[in-house]
């Protein structure tokens, strides 16, 4: 016969015990994120190796949150870029609902070291929802959450992201917004949970907004799927139907005029080019090896991806047969089948126009192929769909191992061997994809011309400062350099999504300003190491372009391979004589262009 007191006593100690596990599921997550990002903490002056210019970039948006707090700067597009027709930041990534909060750290400590906790946080904290979701609402075990959870944040796509996508690995927010809507149906609570949900959904539009896109649809999805496969929960429809449309309308309030500068302010495009389109999972890659993975390589991945942070599938194929055999196992669960259905939704999505299979083009067009040019959606980049598989095969390794604890409990004699079967046919899927450091590489130093303010006459009165090569999606050092003066220094172009506003280019987006004379010019020297002939027309552009862009000053870094052609050419074009100052080689144009 038990006793109040001794219930009380277990009740203690069963709390006690289950906030350890709770510590050092989340204590995994913080060493499992300082694993990944190990190179970049080991030495500060060091960068991602296989995507500078994204971490350029982001460096340049954390910068300009702060600048939005301690100057009081317009969110959502800015001038200090791509001067003078300045960049469109609800078009790009400008991680608002992150860099506002992160101000002291960027104002304190640098955008690098923001950017660098924004990173590993970001893992950390994506880890830490997830298991506190499927422990608490999902799952009820802590166990079978923390492997969920672990997966969830840490898988071969989200390490592959961790190459400079801060935004893409910070899905913290997507496990809430199941929790909240989950919680719609609650009744008498419609008000209070709509005005929560979409208030996480406001969040997360100013975090990430495609993964927020691919949060609808698979949350609408299962959604429906649940309510046609137990018909208990429609009960819970008016309840739900509110919440819902609460959530939307505070969602639609808030995000309204952000949305309205996205699509239709200063700097929108119609969408992604071609080329980007064009990016799609390899259906070889789902079974592949991740080249950041334990068992993979840059080699053996190469020819799967269109780059070292694209790798979205790469599962390895005994996972792909695990979660095949999970399904299975699971079948009489709606959850699971709407999981199943979901995922291969979302794979087939990935495959793009055209299916790719081991590097070769089949000629099978791919499902995408209808959908890619309507609105919203040919602003998706096709291969990230198969991003979404991540949580659900989280979600449903966790569900798997929930129902073999249940079994284990069942059948205590069978203990042993249940839990030893378990272990060994986990071991052999997920050991293989265990995560290893993302390779850095030693960032140049900032020349001193930026360091000290030596740039502050050359940008009085309005003018910018034009840098050699000018920035775009293979040179963004000098976003960088902006960054560290708190975007004091206003560039010339630059690296960003914008419209290409050439005649018939239907205003489709570039990952920089349209071409101008003197860009094009200066790109071909760093194609080629070699300065093209040069006509009167070509100086007479050159001074055209320079006005145009409010040129202060041209500086050149040195240290780059082309600096020698590129410095004959500047020369050339302007007849001014550079001097060398503070790192770098300076034209002052200032007599060119007022």
């Amino acid at each position: 016969m038990t006793t109040p007191e001794s219930d009380g006593g277990a009740d203690s100690v069963r709390r006690s015990r289950d906030a350890w596990v709770d510590a050092a599921a989340v204590l995994s997550f913080v060493l499992a994120a300082f694993w990944v990002t190990a190179r970049f903490w080991v030495d500060p002056a060091s960068g991602v190796r296989d995507n500078r210019t994204d971490q350029a970039q982001f460096e340049w948006m954390m910068a300009h949150g702060a600048r939005v707090v301690t100057e009081f700067a317009y969110p959502f597009t800015s001038d200090r870029m791509n001067v003078p027709d300045g960049v469109n930041l609800m078009a790009n990534t400008s991680v608002l609902s992150v860099s506002l909060p992160m101000t002291p750290i960027t104002v304190l400590l640098g955008p690098r070291t923001a950017f660098l906790v924004f990173l590993t946080a970001g893992m950390i904290a994506t880890g830490v929802a997830w298991y506190f979701v499927l422990s608490r609402v999902l799952i009820g075990s802590r166990g079978p959450a923390w492997l969920g959870a672990g997966f969830c944040a840490f898988a071969p796509a989200m390490v592959s992201h961790a190459n400079a996508h801060p935004n893409i690995v910070s899905q913290f927010v997507v496990p809430l917004l199941v929790w909240r809507t989950l919680r719609l149906a609650e009744p008498g609570r419609w008000l209070r949970n709509g005005i929560l949900l979409g208030l996480l959904v406001v969040w997360q539009a100013f975090l990430n907004l495609e993964i927020l896109l691919m949060t609808a649809i698979g949350l609408a999805v299962m959604v429906v799927v649940l309510a046609l496969a137990r018909p208990e929960l429609r009960r819970g429809v008016r309840p739900f139907a509110a919440g819902l449309g609460v959530a939307a309308g505070v969602a639609g309030v808030l995000l309204a005029y952000p949305l309205w500068v996205q699509f239709f302010g200063p700097g929108a495009y119609q969408g992604l080019s071609p080329l980007i389109r064009g990016y799609r999972t390899d259906l070889a890659s789902f079974v592949a090896w991740s080249r950041e993975s334990l068992a993979g390589d840059a080699r053996g991945s190469a020819w799967l991806a269109k780059n070292a942070t694209e790798e979205n599938g790469f599962f390895g194929w005994p996972l792909v047969v695990l979660v095949i055999a999970l399904v299975w196992w699971l079948r009489r669960s709606a959850v699971v089948l709407g999981l199943a259905a979901l995922g291969v939704l979302f794979g087939l999505f990935s495959l793009g126009r055209e299916i790719v299979y081991d590097g070769r083009e089949t000629g099978i067009p791919g499902p995408w192929a209808p959908l890619e040019n309507l609105p919203i959606l040919h602003s998706v980049v096709p291969t990230r769909w198969s991003l979404a598989l991540t949580p659900i095969i989280g979600v449903l390794l966790a569900l798997g191992a929930e129902r073999m604890r249940l079994l284990v409990r069942r059948h205590p004699e069978a203990r042993r061997q249940l839990r030893f079967g378990t272990a060994t046919v986990l071991t052999m899927a997920l050991l293989p994809l265990l995560p290893t450091p993302l390779p850095a590489v030693r960032l140049d130093p900032t020349p001193g011309f930026v360091t000290s303010g030596a740039w502050r006459p050359y940008v009085a009165g309005g003018h910018s400062i034009v840098t050699l090569p000018l920035p775009d999606t293979t040179y963004a050092d000098p976003l960088r350099w902006s960054a560290e003066t708190r975007l004091g220094m206003p560039l010339a172009r630059g690296y960003f999504l914008g419209p290409d506003t050439r005649p018939g280019a239907h205003r489709v987006a570039l990952f920089t300003a349209p071409p101008r004379p003197t860009s094009t010019f200066f790109g071909t020297i760093r194609k080629t190491d070699a300065v093209p002939p040069i006509t009167p027309a070509d100086r007479v552009a050159a001074v055209d372009d320079l006005r145009y862009w409010r040129a202060g000053a041209v500086i050149l870094d040195p240290r780059l391979r082309q600096a020698g052609s590129m410095h004959r050419g500047m020369t050339a074009l302007t007849g001014i004589q550079p001097v060398f100052t503070g790192g770098v080689w300076l034209w002052d144009v200032r007599p060119l262009v007022d």
